[in-house]
């Protein structure tokens, strides 16, 4: 079935379902952020253990961009605001910069004011929806 075949209610549903999963994928990622912090400070464990390990950024990373990618694409075409795109693309950005600095302080900040762009980005196109 091709998308233009779903009745018009269909499609809005789906892209706004994809914005909402957009913004839970943010938020699971800053969780993560500060439960890796608070674990790997108060406990002095490495970062190898539990969900800690480095590849789960760039998972992480490539999750954001499809949905953001979808949705916010999407939302650009149907009600043709550029601010959403604009600021998730910020977002993703500063995500993908933190995947290339050294892990400390820099790289959490850099992932939560991505993540936060993101979420702000996904909701903006929610609003503009028509």
């Amino acid at each position: 079935m091709t998308p233009n075949a779903l009745p018009p209610s269909s499609r809005t549903s789906l892209r706004r379902r994809l914005d909402q999963i957009g913004i839970g994928l943010a938020g699971l990622c800053a969780i993560h952020c500060l439960a890796t912090l608070v674990v790997i400070s108060a406990l002095g464990l490495g970062g190898h253990f539990f969900l800690f390990d480095p590849a789960i950024h760039r998972i992480g990373l490539g999750l954001a961009l499809a949905v953001a990618a979808i949705a916010i694409g999407w939302g650009l075409l149907r009600h043709g605001r550029i601010l959403p795109f604009g600021i998730a693309l910020g977002g993703l950005t500063l995500m993908a910069v933190a995947l290339v600095v050294p892990h400390g302080a820099n790289e959490f900040l850099l992932t939560l004011a991505g993540v936060a762009l993101v979420s702000l980005g996904h909701l903006l196109n929610l609003r503009a929806a028509p």
